[in-house]
Formats: C-alpha cells, sequence, structure tokens
C-alpha cells in the first residue's frame, strides 16, 4: 500500500510568524513534519511590528524520534531558565518526543535545527556553558522578546549553521560578541532594543563594530539593529553597509548614527524597508532613495532633517509607507499624484510641509493612514478626500487650512478625524455622519465653525471622543442618542456659545469620563443627584456658564458621587463649599470667580493625598478653619482676591505655585519663609497689608522665577542676595512699597530676569552697573523714587527691552547715547516724565526706538501681552503690568498688549525742535511732551501716527501754525497745545471738531473755532507780522510814570526778595495762594490745577505721591487727590481689537465726560492669572 501524499501546511510552534508549506509529503502517522527552510518577509509599517511571511515549497523530510542527547541539552536548557509562565514550554518532559516540543522542529535525523522560545516571558541566564550551545544543528533561533541574562554571552560560535538569528529585546546588554559576524549563513539578524525595555543598559556594538560585524555577512537580507549603541558617521555605516548586495531590509533606529546618508546605498538595489528613525542625521533626504525600485517603507522620524525633501520619492510606485515625523526644519510639498500608487501610510507630523493638499490626492486609492499635523499647509481641504474609501486615519490638525470641512460619507472605514487648530470655517450640520459607523474620534477644537452641533453626530454607535471646544457653535444641544449603547467617554464642548439647558440623556451616559461644557451660555440647575448618575466620570468642568450648582445635598447623595479627579466649578453661583469628604481620588478642585464666603473647612486639606491644584480665588472666604494641615503634594495653591485677614497661611513644602495677593493679610513675612518655598516658582502676596522687611532667607528659594511683592508696606532695604543669588527669577516686583537704600550692585551674569519693578518706593541711588548682565530685560519700572543719575547708557546690551519707565525720579543731564551705542529696538513704552533731563532729544537716537514703526495687519493679528511663563499648566502665567499717564489720567495696562506704544517726557527741562522722526512711529498711541522748553514748529509728519489717540505738547514754546496734517488723526481723542506760542488758523473738521477751549488757550495768536476769536482771512497775515514803532518828534518821557513804576518795583522788591531767600517763607505762600485758589475758582464754574514743576521741592528735588490700595473707604476718601490734575473734561483711551483681530475699533461716544472718574491711584500692578 503506497504512502499518501498531500500538500501540507506546517505552523512553526505556535507563532504564527513561522510557517511552511510542504508539497506531496509522505505522511506517517508517527512522525512529524520537518521542513529544510523558509523565507521570511519582515515589515514595519506605521509604527507596528509585523511580520509577512511568504511560503515556499518544501519536501516534507520524514525523521525517526528525537535524539536522547537532543533532549538532554533541551531538558538542561529548560533547568537554567524560568519559564513557569511560557505556553510553549509545559510540555517539555522526557516522557514525550522533544521534536513535538513547543518552539522546537527537528530534521530527519531527529536534531533540533528551529527553536522558538520567542514572547513567552522566560527569566534567567544564559551564559557561554549553556546546553543552547551545544544545539549544533540550529538553523533558526528565536528567544525575542524574554528577559534574559545582563550580559552578552559568547558561545554564539558553536552554531555555525545559523541562517535566522533574533535576539530582538531578549535582555542582553554589552558589547555584541564578535562571534555572531562569523555565521556566514546568516540570511536574517535581528538584535534590537526596545529603548523602552532596555532599562538603561545598552547593546554596544563597538569591538566589533558595524564593520567588523557585517563583512562576512554576504548573505544577509534583513539586518535589524534597532536601538543598538553604534555611533558610527555617515560616511562610515554607509560604506559598510554597501557590501550587503542581497540586503532587502535595513533597521537601525536609535543606534546614534550620524549624517549624512551617503550615496553608496544606492549600491543596495534590493532594499524594500530603510528604517533609519531617532538618528541625529542631521542632513537632507538624499533624492537617491526615489531610484530604488523594490522601496516599500521609508521611516527617517525624528532625524534632524532639513532642506527640500524630494517630491519625486512620493511618487514611487512601490512605496507603501513613508514617515518623517518630527524634522522640524525639513521643508517640502505635496506632488500632483497621476497614477493609484501603493501608498498606504503618510506621516509628515511636525515638519515644515506646507503648500495645499493636491486635488489629486484621491489617487492614492489605498491610503489608510494620513498625518499631516503640525505642518504648514494651507488652503481649502480639497473635497477629493472624500474619495479616499480606504481611509482609517486622519490628521490635519495644527495647520492653516481654511474653508469648510469635506463630506467624509464615502471613507466607511475612518476611526480618527482630527482637524483641530486650523482656521476651518461653516456648518457641520448637514454632514451624513450616520455613514461613518466605525469613526471613534473626533476633534475639531480651536477653529471657527458655526452653527448647531449635528445629534447624527453624538449618536455613531462607534464614537468613544468629541472633541468641539473653542468654536461658535451655537444653538441648543439636541437629538438623543441611544444612551444604553453609546460608547462615549469624552464630551468637550466648551468655548462656544452653546445655549439652553443641558440636555439630560448626558447625565445618563454611564462610559462617560470627560465632561467638559465651560465658557458657554449654558443656563439652569445643576444638582449631584444629576451627577452621580455618571459612575465613570472623572473630570467634570462646568465653569462660567449661566449655571447655578446646587451644593447643599444631604450627605446621602454626596457619598454616592462619582470618584472624580479634576473638578472645575468656576462661576457656577457657589455659595457654600461642596461636601466633597468622600472623593480621595481628587487631584484639581477649582471653585474660583463664586460667592462662597466664610473659612475654608480644615477637611479639604486632606480630603485626597494625590490632592495638586486647588484654585479658591475670587469669592469672599475670611480665613481658614482651624486647626488645618496642608496636604504635602500640593502643587498650586490659588487664594488670590479674597478677604483673608491675619497671618499668611501655612505654606505647602511642595507648592510650585502659591499666589495670595489681593488680600487682607497684615502680618510680616516669617523669617524662615524661604525653608517653605524651596520648589516654589511662583510666589505673590501683593496688594496686601503685609509690614516689616523682606527676610533674607528668602533667599533660599532658588527654583522661584516669579516673585511678586508688590504693593504692601515693606520697608527696609532690598536683600542684596535677592539681586545676585536667584539666578533663576524671571520676575521680581517689588512695587509700592516702603523699601529704602540702593538697588543692590549684584545681578549675576547668570542674570535671568526679565521684569524688574521697584517703582513707588523711596530707594535712592544709581541704577546699578551689573543690571546690564540682565541680557533678557523686557521691562524696568524704577518710577516714583529718588534715584539721581543720568541717562542708562550702560543698559545697552539689554536689547530686548521694551518697557523704560523712570518718572518722578532725580534725572538729570541730556536723553541719548554714544553714536555706537543703539540700545532697545524694541522699547514700546518710554516714560521718563518729572525728571530733570535737559538738552535736545537727538533725532538719530529716538530713530532707534524701532518696534514703534511697525504697525500693519500682520502685527494686529500676532497681539499678545507681555507676560512670563510660568509653568506648563494652561492658563498659568506673570503677566506684566504699568501705568501710563493721559492728561492726567492714570491708566493701570495690567495686560500690556504688544502693539501698544507710548512716549511720556513731560515736566522736564527739554529744549530744541521735536525730532521729525517721531512721525515714523506709526505704531504710537501715546504722544506727551508737555511742561518742557521745546520750541520751533509742530512737525507736520506727525499727520502720519494714525493710531495716535493723546497728543500733548503743552506748556513749551512752540511757534508757528498747528499743521494740517494733524487732520488726519481720526482716532486722536485728546489734544492739548496749550500754554505755546501758536498762530494761526485751528485746523477745521474731523477730531479737531471735538475739542474745546482748553486745547488751545494760551496761545494769543490762534483763531477759529472753538475759539471766540475768529480769524480775518484777508488780513490775517498782516495783522500777525510785527508792527515798526514809529517815533515822532513829539514823543517825550513821561518822568511822572517812570516814578511810580520804581516805586512800585522797590516796593514788590523787598517782598518778594525774602521770599527767594528764605525757603520756608516761600513755600508757606505758595502753599497759602494755592489754597485760596483752590477754594475760590470752583465756586465760579472754574477748576484750579498745580502745574507739573508744583512738585518741586524747597531744594529742587522732585516729590512724588505714593499710594496703595488700603480699602474701599480709603479708595473714596482720596478720589479727590487722586484725580486732582485734571482740568475741564477728561478723555478716555476707548480703543480695542475687534473680533477678527485684524483692526482696530475705536469707540468715540465714550471719549468726553464732564466730570473726573474715580480712579485708582497704584501706580503699578501685576496680574499673576489669566484665562
Amino acid at each position: 500500500m503506497s504512502k499518501p501524499s498531500a500538500r501540507v501546511v506546517a505552523r512553526i510552534g505556535e507563532n504564527p510568524q513561522f510557517f511552511v508549506v510542504c508539497k506531496d509529503a509522505e505522511l506517517e502517522p508517527k512522525h512529524g513534519l520537518l521542513f529544510l527552510g523558509w523565507y521570511n518577509l519582515r515589515s514595519k509599517w506605521s509604527g507596528y511590528h509585523t511580520r509577512l511571511e511568504q511560503p515556499i515549497n518544501f519536501p516534507v523530510l520524514v525523521s525517526a524520534e528525537c535524539q536522547s542527547h537532543q533532549q538532554e541539552l533541551l531538558l538542561g536548557l529548560g533547568k537554567t531558565l524560568n519559564s513557569s509562565l511560557s505556553t510553549r514550554m509545559r510540555n517539555w518532559n522526557q516522557s514525550t518526543d522533544c521534536c513535538y516540543w513547543g518552539g522546537i522542529r527537528c530534521d530527519q535525523r531527529g536534531r533540533v535545527i528551529i527553536l522558538d522560545l520567542s514572547n513567552q516571558l522566560i527569566s534567567g541566564t544564559i551564559d557561554n556553558s549553556s546546553s543552547l550551545f551545544n544545539l549544533q544543528h540550529l538553523q533558526q533561533l528565536n528567544l525575542a522578546y524574554n528577559t534574559l541574562s545582563f550580559s552578552f554571552p559568547c558561545g554564539f560560535d558553536k552554531l555555525s549553521n545559523l541562517s535566522y538569528l533574533n535576539l530582538s529585546n531578549a535582555g542582553f546588554t554589552g558589547q555584541v560578541p564578535a562571534e555572531i559576524s562569523r555565521f556566514s549563513n546568516l540570511i536574517t539578524l535581528d538584535l534590537s532594543v526596545n529603548l523602552f525595555l532596555r532599562d538603561g543598559r545598552p547593546l554596544k556594538l563597538e569591538k566589533p563594530n558595524l564593520k567588523m560585524l557585517v563583512e562576512n555577512l554576504t548573505r544577509l537580507r534583513s539586518l535589524h539593529l534597532d536601538g543598538v549603541k553604534i555611533s558610527a558617521r555617515g560616511n562610515e555605516w554607509c560604506k559598510w553597509l554597501s557590501s550587503l548586495t542581497n540586503l532587502e531590509e535595513l533597521s537601525m533606529s536609535n543606534c546614534n548614527l550620524s549624517g549624512p546618508i551617503e550615496d553608496s546605498l544606492q549600491k543596495l538595489k534590493n532594499l524594500s524597508i530603510i528604517h533609519l528613525d531617532g538618528n541625529n542625521l542631521s542632513a537632507e533626504v538624499p533624492a537617491f532613495l526615489a531610484h530604488l525600485p523594490n522601496l516599500t517603507s521609508l521611516r527617517l522620524s525624528s532625524c534632524g532633517l532639513h532642506g527640500q525633501f524630494p517630491r519625486e520619492i512620493l511618487q514611487v510606485r512601490m512605496l507603501q509607507s513613508l514617515d518623517v515625523l518630527d524634522n522640524e526644519k525639513l521643508q517640502g510639498s505635496l506632488p500632483e499624484f497621476h497614477h493609484n500608487g501603493s501608498l498606504q501610510n503618510l506621516v509628515l507630523s511636525r515638519t515644515k510641509f506646507s503648500g495645499s493638499l493636491p486635488q489629486s490626492i484621491n489617487k492614492l486609492v489605498n491610503l489608510t493612514r494620513l498625518d499631516l499635523s503640525s505642518c504648514n499647509f494651507s488652503g481649502a481641504i480639497p473635497s477629493s478626500v472624500s474619495n479616499l474609501q480606504q481611509l482609517v486615519y486622519l490628521d490635519l490638525s495644527s495647520n492653516n487650512f481654511t474653508g469648510q470641512i469635506p463630506c467624509f460619507d464615502l471613507s466607511k472605514n475612518l476611526a480618527r478625524v482630527d482637524l483641530s487648530y486650523n482656521k476651518l470655517s461653516g456648518k457641520i450640520e448637514s454632514f451624513k455622519w450616520e455613514d461613518l459607523p466605525n469613526l471613534n474620534h473626533i476633534d475639531l477644537r480651536h477653529n471657527s465653525l458655526n452653527g448647531n452641533i449635528p445629534s447624527t453626530l453624538l449618536a455613531l454607535p462607534s464614537l468613544k471622543r468629541v472633541l468641539l471646544s473653542n468654536n461658535q457653535f451655537d444653538g441648543e444641544v439636541t437629538g438623543v442618542p441611544k444612551v444604553r449603547e453609546s460608547l462615549l467617554d469624552t464630551l468637550d464642548l466648551s468655548c462656544n456659545q452653546l445655549q439652553g439647558a443641558i440636555p439630560a440623556y448626558v447625565f445618563e451616559l454611564s462610559r462617560l469620563s470627560v465632561l467638559v461644557l465651560s465658557s458657554n451660555n449654558f443656563n439652569g440647575t445643576i444638582r449631584p443627584r444629576d451627577i452621580r448618575k455618571l459612575v465613570n466620570l472623572t473630570y467634570l468642568d462646568l465653569s462660567h456658564n449661566n449655571l447655578s450648582v446646587i451644593a447643599t445635598e444631604s450627605y446621602s447623595v454626596l457619598s454616592s458621587f462619582p470618584k472624580i479627579t479634576t473638578l472645575k466649578l468656576a462661576s457656577c453661583k457657589l455659595n457654600v463649599f461642596p461636601d466633597l469628604k468622600n472623593q480621595s481620588r481628587l487631584t484639581y478642585l477649582d471653585l474660583s470667580q463664586n460667592q462662597i464666603s466664610g473659612e475654608v473647612p480644615n477637611w479639604i486639606w486632606s480630603v485626597s493625598d494625590d490632592l495638586l491644584h486647588l484654585n479658591f480665588s475670587f469669592n469672599q472666604l475670611e480665613g481658614l478653619q482651624k486647626p488645618y494641615q496642608i496636604v504635602p503634594n500640593l502643587s498650586v495653591l490659588d487664594l488670590r482676591f479674597n478677604r483673608l485677614t491675619g497671618h499668611i497661611p501655612t505654606l505647602p513644602l511642595s507648592a510650585s505655585y502659591l499666589d495670595f495677593s489681593s488680600n487682607n493679610f497684615t502680618s510680616s513675612l516669617p523669617s524662615n519663609i524661604g525653608n517653605h518655598l524651596s520648589y516654589t516658582i511662583f510666589f505673590s502676596v501683593s496688594s496686601n497689608g503685609l509690614t516689616g522687611a523682606i527676610p533674607k532667607s528668602i533667599c533660599e528659594a532658588v527654583n522661584l522665577r516669579v516673585l511678586d511683592l508688590s504693593n504692601n508696606s515693606l520697608s527696609g532695604a532690598i536683600p542684596k542676595c535677592l539681586i545676585g543669588q536667584m539666578d533663576l527669577l524671571g520676575v521680581l516686583n517689588l512695587s509700592g512699597n516702603n523699601l529704602s537704600g540702593q538697588i543692590p550692585n549684584a545681578f549675576s551674569r547668570k542674570c535671568s530676569i526679565e521684569t524688574l519693578d521697584v517703582n513707588g518706593n523711596e530707594l535712592t541711588g544709581k541704577i546699578p552697573i551689573s543690571l546690564g548682565r540682565c541680557r533678557k530685560l523686557e521691562v524696568l519700572n524704577l518710577g516714583n523714587n529718588h534715584i539721581n543719575d543720568t541717562y542708562p547708557c550702560h543698559l545697552k546690551n539689554t536689547t530686548n527691552l521694551r518697557i523704560l519707565v523712570l518718572r518722578s525720579n532725580k534725572f538729570h543731564g541730556g536723553i541719548g547715547c554714544l553714536a555706537d551705542e543703539r540700545p532697545w529696538p524694541k522699547l514700546q513704552i518710554v516714560d521718563f516724565a518729572h525728571n530733570s533731563f535737559n538738552g535736545k532729544l537727538p533725532n538719530k537716537f529716538v530713530a532707534r526706538w524701532q518696534a514703534m514703526e511697525v504697525y500693519d495687519d500682520e502685527a494686529e493679528l500676532n497681539v499678545k501681552h507681555l507676560r512670563f511663563e510660568v509653568l506648563r499648566f494652561p492658563g498659568i502665567y506673570y503677566l506684566d503690568g504699568i501705568t501710563v499717564t493721559n492728561k492726567g489720567l492714570q491708566m493701570e495696562l495690567v495686560k500690556i498688549l504688544t502693539i501698544f506704544t507710548s512716549i511720556d517726557l513731560s515736566c522736564n527741562n527739554l529744549e530744541g525742535p521735536i525730532p521729525d522722526v517721531i512721525g515714523k512711529f506709526k505704531a504710537l498711541y501715546f504722544l506727551n511732551l508737555s511742561h518742557n522748553a521745546l520750541s520751533g514748529k509742530i512737525p507736520p509728519s506727525l499727520g502720519n501716527l494714525q493710531q495716535l489717540e493723546s497728543l500733548d505738547f503743552s506748556c513749551n514754546n512752540l511757534s508757528d501754525s498747528i499743521p494740517q496734517q494733524l487732520l488726519k488723526l481720526t482716532f486722536l481723542a485728546v489734544l492739548n497745545l496749550s500754554h505755546n506760542q501758536l498762530e494761526g488758523r485751528i485746523p477745521d473738521g474731523k477730531q479737531f471738531a471735538t475739542f474745546t477751549n482748553d486745547s488751545y488757550e494760551g496761545n494769543k495768536g490762534l483763531c477759529g473755532n472753538p475759539l471766540r476769536k475768529q480769524c480775518n482771512d484777508a488780513n490775517h497775515s498782516q495783522d500777525l507780522r510785527p508792527r515798526a514803532y514809529k517815533k515822532t518828534q513829539n514823543d517825550e518821557f513821561d518822568w511822572q510814570i517812570i516814578v511810580i513804576g520804581i516805586g512800585f518795583g522797590v516796593g514788590a522788591a523787598v517782598f518778594v526778595v525774602p521770599l527767594m531767600f528764605w525757603k520756608r517763607a516761600s513755600q508757606w505762600v505758595d502753599d497759602n495762594v494755592d489754597k485760596f485758589l483752590a477754594e475760590n475758582l470752583p465756586k465760579m464754574g472754574l477748576v484750579y490745577t498745580r502745574p507739573c514743576y508744583d512738585n518741586v521741592d524747597t531744594d529742587g528735588n522732585i516729590e512724588h505721591d505714593k499710594k496703595r490700595y488700603d480699602d474701599d473707604d480709603d479708595d473714596d476718601e482720596e478720589s479727590d487727590e487722586s484725580t486732582g490734575e485734571f482740568r475741564g473734561r477728561y478723555c478716555v483711551y476707548c480703543s480695542k481689537l475687534d473680533e477678527t483681530r485684524k483692526k482696530t475699533i475705536h469707540n468715540l461716544g465714550c471719549i468726553c465726560h464732564d466730570s473726573p472718574p474715580s480712579l485708582s491711584p497704584s501706580s503699578s500692578t501685576s496680574s499673576s492669572f489669566s484665562p
């Protein structure tokens, strides 16, 4: 009887990666199937490790039973390994034939030729004496993904018949042994190491190096050395590999290779897979890669590539996968696709690819993954994208795409869509979302989409994540999805214009984990009993709506509340603390901007061991319930803008952000405060009533980036160590205190200060020379002190300076520096008012303030505030604040726009003409040169300052006429040209029609509206000419008048001369005259205001008023004093950016008022948090 023959498919072990096809095999019941060879094609696609097997026909060989010594060797190997978790080694015992053991295959003589123990969770040691190396007939060895010995054994030289060796992620470390280089029969070699699995112990290829390893492996087709430390230059490793002419797969990611990729690699014509990602190649992508005819997969992510990416590579017909992720300097664009390519995976994320998506992208009919996120693509998303029927993954986020979103109803397999952070517009409610049954993730955040949110989208059966925040969706959220079947776990509709009640079905989505509905117009009442149905909820944000959250439910209701990690209920009309005692997983709690009063309950500090973030700001809290012990892991604590009194609370030792500003604390700073700020990055106690000195221990807080002690009553000197030892400090705000002495001249060469504000103290001396070391300085506010110095040219190296305030000090000398010193090209706010600067304003020096010249649509599109980034937490940063004065109106610019500019040089001794170059400052908003001795004409070029809103040239010696070009200043809200020597007709029309007589008083030569004096055009020019005095023969001296005049002069001298030398009497006369005028002129409908120089004391020094926030009553009492500089009507700066942020809108209706406002007199402000 003949033995049956058949075509038999045998799988190697339990691993589906290996199999053979046996043709015409003679089968015997008692023998196993054997084979002589195999072929393995490996592919890494889309970041996943997969293997594609191609069957090869082999004859089936019949073998005897496993040889006994082979069985003994295997059993000996098993004894040295911990294989308790292995599924393949369970049946390794003497009672069965070893050729049938898991992972074992034998040849016809019963000798083991294949050993596959991959992915078996095996641990233990394989050393040089291991019985493994006595299996000398082995042809294939696979120990991948186990945890074996630390050092690489050296017994592999005994396995000379190996054609396949896979030791990837097997646990071996150290130097790759030289014995492997002797395997001349090797076809596949895989020594890869996953960076996440190697536990810091690298696998090295140094001696032997790569050259020595591969020089004898001439039959090699597949080489995988990912994660092996090779460290070779491009001209080396490319040359060494060029001898492997049979090579088809090359994978050497994260090998410390450097570039460039040499042309010698083009000798490898059989290459189909090239994976070199994670190496610092720092080179261009070579064009010859497009000429490798078999190229199917090219992965070059995170390689530091630059230059232009060769477009022809994208048109290779065989190419299936291209990944150049995370090469931020790599440029390129997509070509037109002219054929139905094989491309399945296209990843260009985080590169500088730009241009538009070609309409022909629909030619890529096999495309399943398209990731173009974080590039510079623009234009509309072509409608042809909807024809990509195989598409599964689409990510076009963080680009500049515009227009509407195309329909994807033909892409039935689409599972993920991310179009966030673009400029897309239009509606999405008309799409056939129901045609995308596999969609599980949709992200459309940060666009300009509008209309309703379609109910068909929320009803998709596979949908898990819906992210639609920061758009313009409006209306009510309608539709009732199949709640019980819904898989939805994340719903983010925040920062839209949605209204109405929150749909009831939202609180029945039992799988919902993240619910974010903040910053909308939702209304209604939310009770804990509604939320407790969301049993899987971990993140809840209902902040900034018109909701009322009731927090007075019974404890039985609250005890069944879901275990939430993040709870944000800001601006939810809470008046009590919700009972969260059972929230043991809470990490983030925000109850800010509510109406909670009383004390902070002491249980809040121990509610959870994982508590990291507490925000109770903008409430009416009065204290902290005692006893309390703040949880040690707390990182952020925000208690600002409450009514807390007494001592500063105990500081958590590990906190990185502490803000206690704008309360009523009246204690001194603890002497050991630095011990509690070891990890603190942001610390603010501004706008309290703190007293005493700044303790030196604060210098021990070496990690501080922001220190704000402003607007208190601190006294004493500034600690020298605060200036010299805190190299990481970026913001130091000590303004509005009683600090005295000099600013320490101790700034280090490592100075990181960007904002230094000491405004409103009693500081003396000079600006420290060492301050010039602070190269990052952007804001310098020294105003309202007693600093006696000249123009600070020694700060010339602080080229980032944007704000310079020297107001109300004792600065003197000229304004300007040497010709070769060109400081501060970015300067945008200049305030030198109330000093003793003299001389001319040099045209060339003023011209260096180049930032004031910039004003265009692009600048407004990029508008932002001056701020110091503090933490990586979203929304936490320090906003620089400053005060500018517009005709006496102190404007607190808490948020300083980078496009806002102003110049205030008033109340100095400047002379000469107004520099013409000021006419180039197109970005200028305020210009005040009043109370100087400037002369000459008003430059007509000022008509170019079309953003100017306030112009004050009063109390100078300006002459000639008012330029007609000033009619171009259509935004001008404040104009004061009074007390000069101007003449001629006042320009008529536009903004000039809104100004009153006060703007022109004291100019006898002016005429026209609004003055009573009208111009006589016929004789005007003749009348203005000086009339020659004609002496006639009848002219004689009138001695009677002369004698009377001499008498009056002598009498006046007797009264005036003593006052000139008796300073106390002079001051007494001035004060009483001022008092008389201030009391009586208002009875006649007039308001008396002292001129700027009234603030000069008896020694010729400039005095200043220093005020700070106390309480509401104090503000009311001082309101008259704070507005003492107003005369008649006042005008307010009322411009803002429109909703598109492209142009400036000016509300002329709020320009002028008939009575002065109640203004805060603070000279410096700060804000630590901005939504």
